[in-house]
């Protein structure tokens, strides 16, 4: 694991392998292949294709590395080096042919990430970045905006698919930020959002009950832009959490403040 820079770019390549296969069965896909994991939680065929398209090759590339990975093709054994997957975030926008969903790769050592790739397939975008890096999208560096107050930011937030279980918590986050900041949007992929903060198109962005495998690689990509990360109490210990708040680091006090208020259960 010395060159963390090449075995990036390589895993830019996989990446975009995915995302490629992704686009050709996307010109001929029908609903009739889509299952329901859980309510409003759906997978295909592509998912699960693309993922052991994905895990054999970095099996290649990092022989001794475990996988933790959505669609759970592959187990985790407590190796040292693990890679978090996600072969297709944005599903639901993937199968109602609606912009953007990507292909999402982490490389975790234990309590820090050292390597974050999303390719966005709908742009044909890939931002990546390696632990004391710096963040690039296609070999451009990124850095956060400098947007310093909230009235003048526009933030994402995804909702859960679980709304019986956490509509409180949804209609907690609407209600507290829509008129509080300056714009609020739903994208449908997290791994994109985390990286359009990187890139400074988001001022922030947070979901609570969200898998891994949805942040690993954003999280990176964020903090090595210049960004912060924290969970919805702030705290910096949020990898094997469910719930992520991240922004340019200017207005992430605001953004905590503004979650932290008569927060749901």
């Amino acid at each position: 694991m010395t060159n963390l820079k090449e075995i990036t770019l390589e895993v830019c390549k996989i990446a975009r392998q995915a995302g490629e296969y992704q686009k050709k069965e996307r010109l001929d896909f029908s609903f009739d292949s889509v299952e329901q994991k859980n309510s409003h939680d759906y997978v295909s065929y592509v998912d699960k294709s693309s993922e052991k398209l994905i895990v054999a090759a970095l099996k290649d590339l990092v022989p001794e590395a475990g996988f933790v990975t959505e669609e759970e093709t592959v187990t985790y054994n407590d190796e040292e080096y693990c890679w978090v997957i996600d072969p297709l975030d944005g599903t639901t926008n993937y199968i109602h042919d609606n912009a953007p969903y990507c292909v999402s790769i982490a490389l975790r050592r234990r309590d820090e990430v050292m390597i974050g790739v999303v390719y966005e397939v709908c742009r044909d975008e890939c931002f990546y970045a390696w632990k004391e890096g710096g963040a690039y999208l296609d070999g451009k560096p990124i850095s956060v905006a400098k947007t310093n107050q909230i009235d003048h930011a526009m933030i994402c937030i995804e909702l859960p698919y679980d709304f019986n279980k956490y509509s409180a918590t949804a209609l907690h986050l609407i209600s507290h930020f829509y008129g509080y900041a300056g714009a609020i949007r739903m994208n449908g992929s997290a791994a994109t959002a985390l990286c359009y903060v990187a890139a400074g198109r988001f001022d922030g962005w947070l979901e609570m009950y969200i898998g891994k495998w949805d942040f690993m690689a954003g999280v990176l990509i964020i903090t090595e832009a210049g960004g912060t990360v924290t969970d919805f109490h702030g705290s910096a210990h949020y990898l094997d959490g469910n719930n992520i708040v991240a922004s340019n680091g200017t207005i992430h006090e605001e953004l905590l403040r503004a979650i932290g208020e008569k927060m749901p259960e």
